[in-house]
């Protein structure tokens, strides 16, 4: 789930942003993200990471610097201080929408930028940096052909990533100004360095640089082969799935939750204790899950519902029968989709059921279809989603059987 926002910095200037919230549940926590020097906010690496981090939970605020994007101001205005300081803002307002920002996380000289921010946003407790410098006076190699025009002149049109931007002496003299890397060992919050060491723009000594300066909690991540600004989908998801992950050791608040459900061939295996409320780990023959219930009866909405999963096992196994059907006849569907809904009636509303007092549980089903179908294909289709295994077994006398493991 996604909303565009505005908000005003301390200059009076409205910035633009993206907040993002997982689409059922709570927000576990709040994440500020800082673009690099000249980006957006939708610069791929950043919408990607938003998405990676979102899937587990996280709400995210990304936005553009002053005078960058759909933001107002001049760039030629601004300078890393200004940036810092947009951060601030952004923590602030973000706080008033979502919650306080609990984690900070900037790519390239954004991530200098929250470098410098976390000492003034009391609720951060992690920092992130991907492919940052350990200072701002770093970002000048980027202007060496013009610096000299910069400083004679006090402002020079130079090309950065193929496009003009005016930078002033202001800029200049203010990143040498900073001391970012000084702070860095007095941050007292957990760290995380992400850097790819064929990075041609920052190079991993910066990296270096910042690890070595930081005290622990700390860790370091090579992104291997990745460009710096993560233009592969691959490197920037990858880098917010290890985002995401390593976060969760340092945020207090996240909800209880069960470890991981052992792994048995063949099985179904879940547990859970009476501190993890409705939370259930799942390892469905080595794959992981967590089930829950919705908040509304007193879970945290971390995962389906034990009817969630029940709907989908049918949903599923329709999906799965009917597509082997299609490529055994070569019939041209293109796709399918299965809306399952689960509910309860009188057992008087049934017709057909042996049931007649009390209630029963009800499957609904709809089934689409994409393709050449012609109609008598498609009212075929219908018959065949009736006979998918799970829908017999449903339909079946079941027995279930339980017994107290020992020893």
């Amino acid at each position: 789930m996604q909303r565009k926002t505005k908000f005003k910095n301390s200059r009076g200037e409205q910035l633009a942003g993206v907040i993002h919230k997982p689409d059922a549940g709570a927000v576990r926590a709040c994440v500020l993200f800082a673009h690099c020097f000249t980006c957006t906010k939708n610069i791929k690496a950043a919408v990607n990471i938003a998405e990676a981090l979102v899937a587990e939970g996280l709400g995210v605020f990304r936005f553009d610097f002053t005078g960058l994007g759909d933001s107002e101001g001049e760039f030629s205005d601004t300078h890393f201080s200004s940036n810092v300081q947009d951060l601030v803002d952004a923590a602030g307002f973000l706080e008033s929408e979502l919650g306080p920002v609990e984690i900070l996380v900037g790519h390239s000289l954004g991530g200098t930028a929250a470098l410098a921010a976390a000492h003034q946003i009391d609720s951060v407790v992690a920092v992130a940096t991907i492919g940052s410098p350990a200072d701002a006076e770093h970002v000048l190699h980027l202007l060496q052909d013009d610096l000299n025009t910069i400083e004679a002149e006090g402002e020079a049109q130079v090309r950065l990533a193929g496009r003009p931007f005016s930078i002033r002496k202001d800029f200049v003299n203010d990143v040498r100004s900073q001391s970012v890397r000084d702070g860095i060992s007095q941050l007292r919050r957990a760290l995380l360095v992400m850097h790819s060491p064929i990075d041609e723009l920052v190079p991993i000594s910066e990296a270096s640089r910042i690890f070595q300066s930081a005290l622990h909690p700390k860790s370091f991540v090579s992104l291997d082969d990745a460009d710096h600004l993560l233009t592969r989908d691959s490197d920037s998801r990858y880098a917010g799935q290890v985002l995401s992950a390593w976060v969760t050791r340092f945020l207090a608040n996240l909800p209880a939750g069960p470890s991981r459900a052992r792994f048995e061939p063949g099985s179904v295996v879940l547990s859970g204790s009476p501190d993890d409320m409705f939370v259930t780990a799942v390892n469905a023959d080595g794959h992981q899950l967590l089930a829950d219930e919705p908040e509304s009866v007193g879970g945290s909405d971390r995962g389906p519902t034990p009817y969630d999963l029940l709907a989908a096992a049918l949903g599923t196994c329709t999906v799965m029968t009917l597509n082997m059907y299609a490529r055994h006849k070569n019939l041209s569907l293109q796709g399918v989709e299965v809306v399952v809904k689960h509910d309860r009636i009188h057992a008087d509303d049934c017709q057909d059921c042996d049931t007649r007092t009390g209630k029963i549980d009800r499957l609904t089903r709809e089934l689409s279809f994409t393709g050449d179908l012609d109609k008598a294909q498609r009212k075929r289709l219908l018959e065949i989603a009736d006979r998918c295994p799970v829908h017999r077994t449903l339909e079946s006398e079941i027995r279930i059987e339980s017994e107290l493991k020992t020893g």
